[in-house]
């Protein structure tokens, strides 16, 4: 295998299959993957046995006799009804008289053709189908199962295998070519609620590598040579960040997964941890290897019940297989895991607000330095790394630091995931090599605007974040250059927005989340978020003066210098960055008083006209204010005073007899 087919090869799981009786790891051409440990009786650990055994299963189930039909039960799966369509598959089964296992993952990404339900016949590849209803399931269990047809109307993509009878391969899917999987490596292929399948796909492997093979310094330097960056939104070198950490004096020292993903339309963490916890406890092991830490902490929102569950259990297998818990590998370490639920403030994202939630109090945040490698957990060294960072890092370990620094820009380097949400035909979960443009993340894998309207802007980070407009589709995205045009990378939010978003509204909505989410310990915060926001409510209530965008500027600036956490440095960002880009739409609001986009309610005016109007009623029916008055079959009109602007009357008009403006 040529270096070219290594860097486009599936991480996270074997080259080629395990033949029963044959040596763990042994693949084509006497290669091993990972690389063997050697004949040297220090290196022998249970871990081999355990992962001959794993690998020995995992190639049973997929050449098991028996049909098995994999659901995708993340979070989105069964919000779209997963639930009921493992109901029907099981009634279905039961009524052809067919056995077959039932078997649960994660998110693989594709959010919008949720529900999704995968088809393996024994010795053919794994088919997917894709927006699946209870009469396709049945059609799915009678044509497939009991037929052995693939129904290839419904079928999305054959999974690990070559195209079948039409339907392509997964990864050829237009959502799927841009996209290079590292973090997400795992999500929707293997049973998150399985050690033993986590195992087989070289799940522990970089555990094992690290603490028989390495000492502290070399993982540190490895990550270091990857250039992996926080995920979290900083994007501060991990490594640089573990070695701090190590050379701080003082003890115990911690490590903390810091899972509070609080972006509205963020859901980049909470999927890999339902999808592929294992990955987390494991990126989460090796950095408290790395720092010399003996206790953890994986802090994850109380609104994440099934990634909190899968979490538990993941845990629980890995001590009871000796890869958490005393002298872990039979190596000297030991390293012990505990969940902490937060309340769901968004400014426990922050380190310092976050390690003081953990300690009891309430989450604020604290003046920096000392920073948390130094004084953090209890006063002791500390380090706090992101979910995606983490769950990138023993693929790291496995690959080498040159193939991830192969990926991605200058300084920018790997993969980055984002929530693709908005007004995009294709919103889902993606992962994407950094220096990906905008235009190939939201026309080529999003599929483009829904509905066919034009593109207007993107906002990355956020409610932090900023608006980037259509004229920087072109634009690489990366963290220097996501920062250059007023945006952040964030922790991976990608709002799309089409032509009839107003671009006020949308600095208004973000600008009162980051509002309400301040804890208040700093005045330029509290005091100046507030005064930013009322100004914008004025300015979108019609009552906007021209004095205004210039002070929205002057205060944003103030918010910025004066804040002491990152969530009021960058709480203007959203109203900078449309003021930069956008400034025309302010002036509307403010000189003409009027919305262009007709979103903001004050600013809307509806008349009818009398030349199209033919008297139906329909809209007079509708209007909740009775503003609208008339005969039957005579022009209507529309009492100006009494008109609450509520647009029933444009919506439910059939002869575009309703004006608005």
């Amino acid at each position: 295998m040529d270096e070219t087919e290594k860097a486009d090869a599936p991480i996270g799981r074997s080259q080629s299959p395990v033949v029963a009786g044959g040596s763990a790891g042994q693949t084509e051409g006497g290669q091993s993957y990972p690389p063997p440990l050697g004949e040297d009786p220090a290196t022998v650990s249970p871990f081999a046995d355990l992962q001959a055994e794993a690998r020995l299963q995992w190639e049973q189930l997929k050449r098991g006799p028996r049909p098995r039909i994999i659901l995708g039960m993340g979070t989105c799966g069964i919000a779209a009804g997963a639930n009921q369509i493992q109901e029907v598959v099981k009634e279905s089964l039961a009524q052809q008289g067919v056995e077959a296992g039932i078997e649960a993952v994660g998110c693989i990404g594709v959010c919008y053709a949720e529900p999704l339900m995968d088809v393996v016949m024994p010795g053919e590849p794994r088919v997917c189908y894709g927006f699946v209803t209870a009469r396709a399931a049945e059609w799915v269990v009678v044509s497939h199962l009991v037929g052995g047809r693939p129904v290839a109307e419904l079928a999305m993509a054959v999974i690990d295998g070559e195209s079948v009878e039409g339907i392509p391969r997964f990864e050829d899917l237009p959502v799927m070519r841009g996209q290079k999987r590292v973090a997400l490596r795992h999500c929707g292929l293997i049973d998150p609620t399985s050690i033993h399948q986590y195992v087989a796909n070289d799940g522990y492997s970089a555990l094992h590598r690290a603490l028989i093979e390495m000492t502290p310094e070399q993982v540190i330097d490895e990550i270091k040579q990857s250039g992996l960056r926080g995920r979290g939104g900083a994007g501060f070198p991990t490594g640089v960040k573990w070695e701090f950490c190590r050379n701080a004096s003082g003890s115990p020292k911690y490590m903390i997964c810091n899972g509070d993903e609080g972006d509205p339309g963020a859901f980049m963490d909470r999927s890999v941890l339902e999808g592929d916890p294992h990955t987390v406890l494991e990126g989460m092991t090796i950095a408290a290897y790395a720092i010399g830490a003996g206790e953890g902490y994986l802090y994850v929102r109380a609104e994440y019940p099934l990634a909190i569950q899968r979490l538990r259990t993941a845990i629980a297998e890995a001590e009871r297989y000796g890869l958490l818990g005393d002298r872990i590998m039979g190596s000297d370490f030991s390293f012990h895991v505990k969940i902490k639920e937060g309340a769901g403030a968004f400014v426990c994202g922050e380190e310092t607000a976050l390690i003081a939630s953990i300690e009891g109090k309430r989450g604020m945040p604290r003046q920096r330095p000392p920073f948390p490698a130094q004084s953090g957990l209890w006063g002791k060294p500390t380090t706090i790394n992101n979910v995606e960072t983490l769950a990138t890092v023993p693929a790291v370990l496995l690959r080498g630091p040159d193939w991830y620094a192969g990926m991605g820009t200058g300084k920018s380097k790997g993969t980055k995931t984002f929530a693709l949400a908005g007004k995009v035909k294709q919103p889902g979960l993606i992962e994407v090599p950094l220096g990906i443009t905008l235009w190939e993340v939201v026309f080529d894998i999003g599929g483009g605007i829904a509905d066919d309207k034009e593109f207007k802007a993107a906002q990355t980070g956020g409610p932090s974040g900023g608006c980037i407009p259509a004229t920087a589709l072109d634009l690489p995205m990366d963290f220097e250059n996501l920062t250059r045009v007023g945006s952040i990378m964030g922790s991976g939010g990608l709002v799309v927005m089409d032509e009839n978003t107003c671009m006020v509204d949308v600095a208004r909505f973000f600008l009162s989340f980051t509002q309400n989410e301040s804890c208040g310990k700093c005045t330029p915060c509290r005091l100046g978020t507030k005064q930013m926001l009322d100004t914008l409510v004025r300015i979108t209530e019609g009552k906007g003066e021209p004095e205004d965008l210039d002070r929205l500027l002057q205060l944003g600036d103030a918010v910025r210098a004066g804040s002491l956490c990152a969530l009021g440095g960058t709480a203007p960002n959203p109203v900078v960055s449309t003021l930069r880009y956008f400034r025309h739409e302010y002036e509307a609001h403010v000189v003409d008083k009027r919305c262009p986009a007709g979103v903001c309610t004050a600013l809307l005016h509806f008349e009818i006209d009398p030349q199209k109007c033919t008297g139906c009623m329909l809209c007079a029916r509708n209007c909740a204010a009775e503003a609208i008055s008339g005969t039957k079959r005579e022009p209507h009109s529309i009492d100006q005073q009494k008109c609450i602007k509520c647009g029933s009357c444009y919506e439910v008009c059939k002869f575009a007899a309703v004006l608005k403006s």
